[in-house]
Parts: C-alpha cells; sequence; structure tokens
C-alpha cells in the first residue's frame, strides 16, 4: 500500500463540525477534517493558519494532521 501524501496548506474557511476548506500550495483547495490526535489534545486552528494534511488517496478529504 503506497503513503499517503503529506502536503502543506492554509486555512481559508472554517465550517461547522471541525471541518475547514484548506489552500494547498501549488494545488487546487480541498475539504479537510482535524486528526483525532488534535481533537483530542484541543489544538486550535483558525483561519489563516499554516497546516499539513494528509491527503485521501482517493480523493474528496484531508485530515489536518499538524499546525505550524
Amino acid at each position: 500500500m503506497t503513503e499517503p501524501e503529506v502536503v502543506m496548506g492554509i486555512v481559508d474557511e472554517a465550517l461547522p463540525n471541525t471541518l475547514f476548506r484548506v489552500k494547498l500550495e501549488g494545488r487546487e483547495g480541498v475539504l479537510a477534517y482535524l486528526a483525532g490526535k488534535m481533537r483530542l489534545h484541543r489544538i486550535k486552528v483558525l483561519v489563516g493558519d499554516r497546516v499539513e494534511v494528509r491527503l485521501d488517496p482517493y480523493g474528496g478529504r484531508a485530515r489536518i494532521i499538524r499546525r505550524l
């Protein structure tokens, strides 16, 4: 199985239920959700934050795994 691709992006918009619209570097935007560890430790993600996202191999969504 291939390793999911990890890319950098900037949070464009905060949506309900911890969903975010993230503008990726050199690509189109993607809908992203918070990783479980970020929810567990209550790490806040705000509009304008630089984040690291892991892309879903099937397309559609991404998981925010780190805030920078």
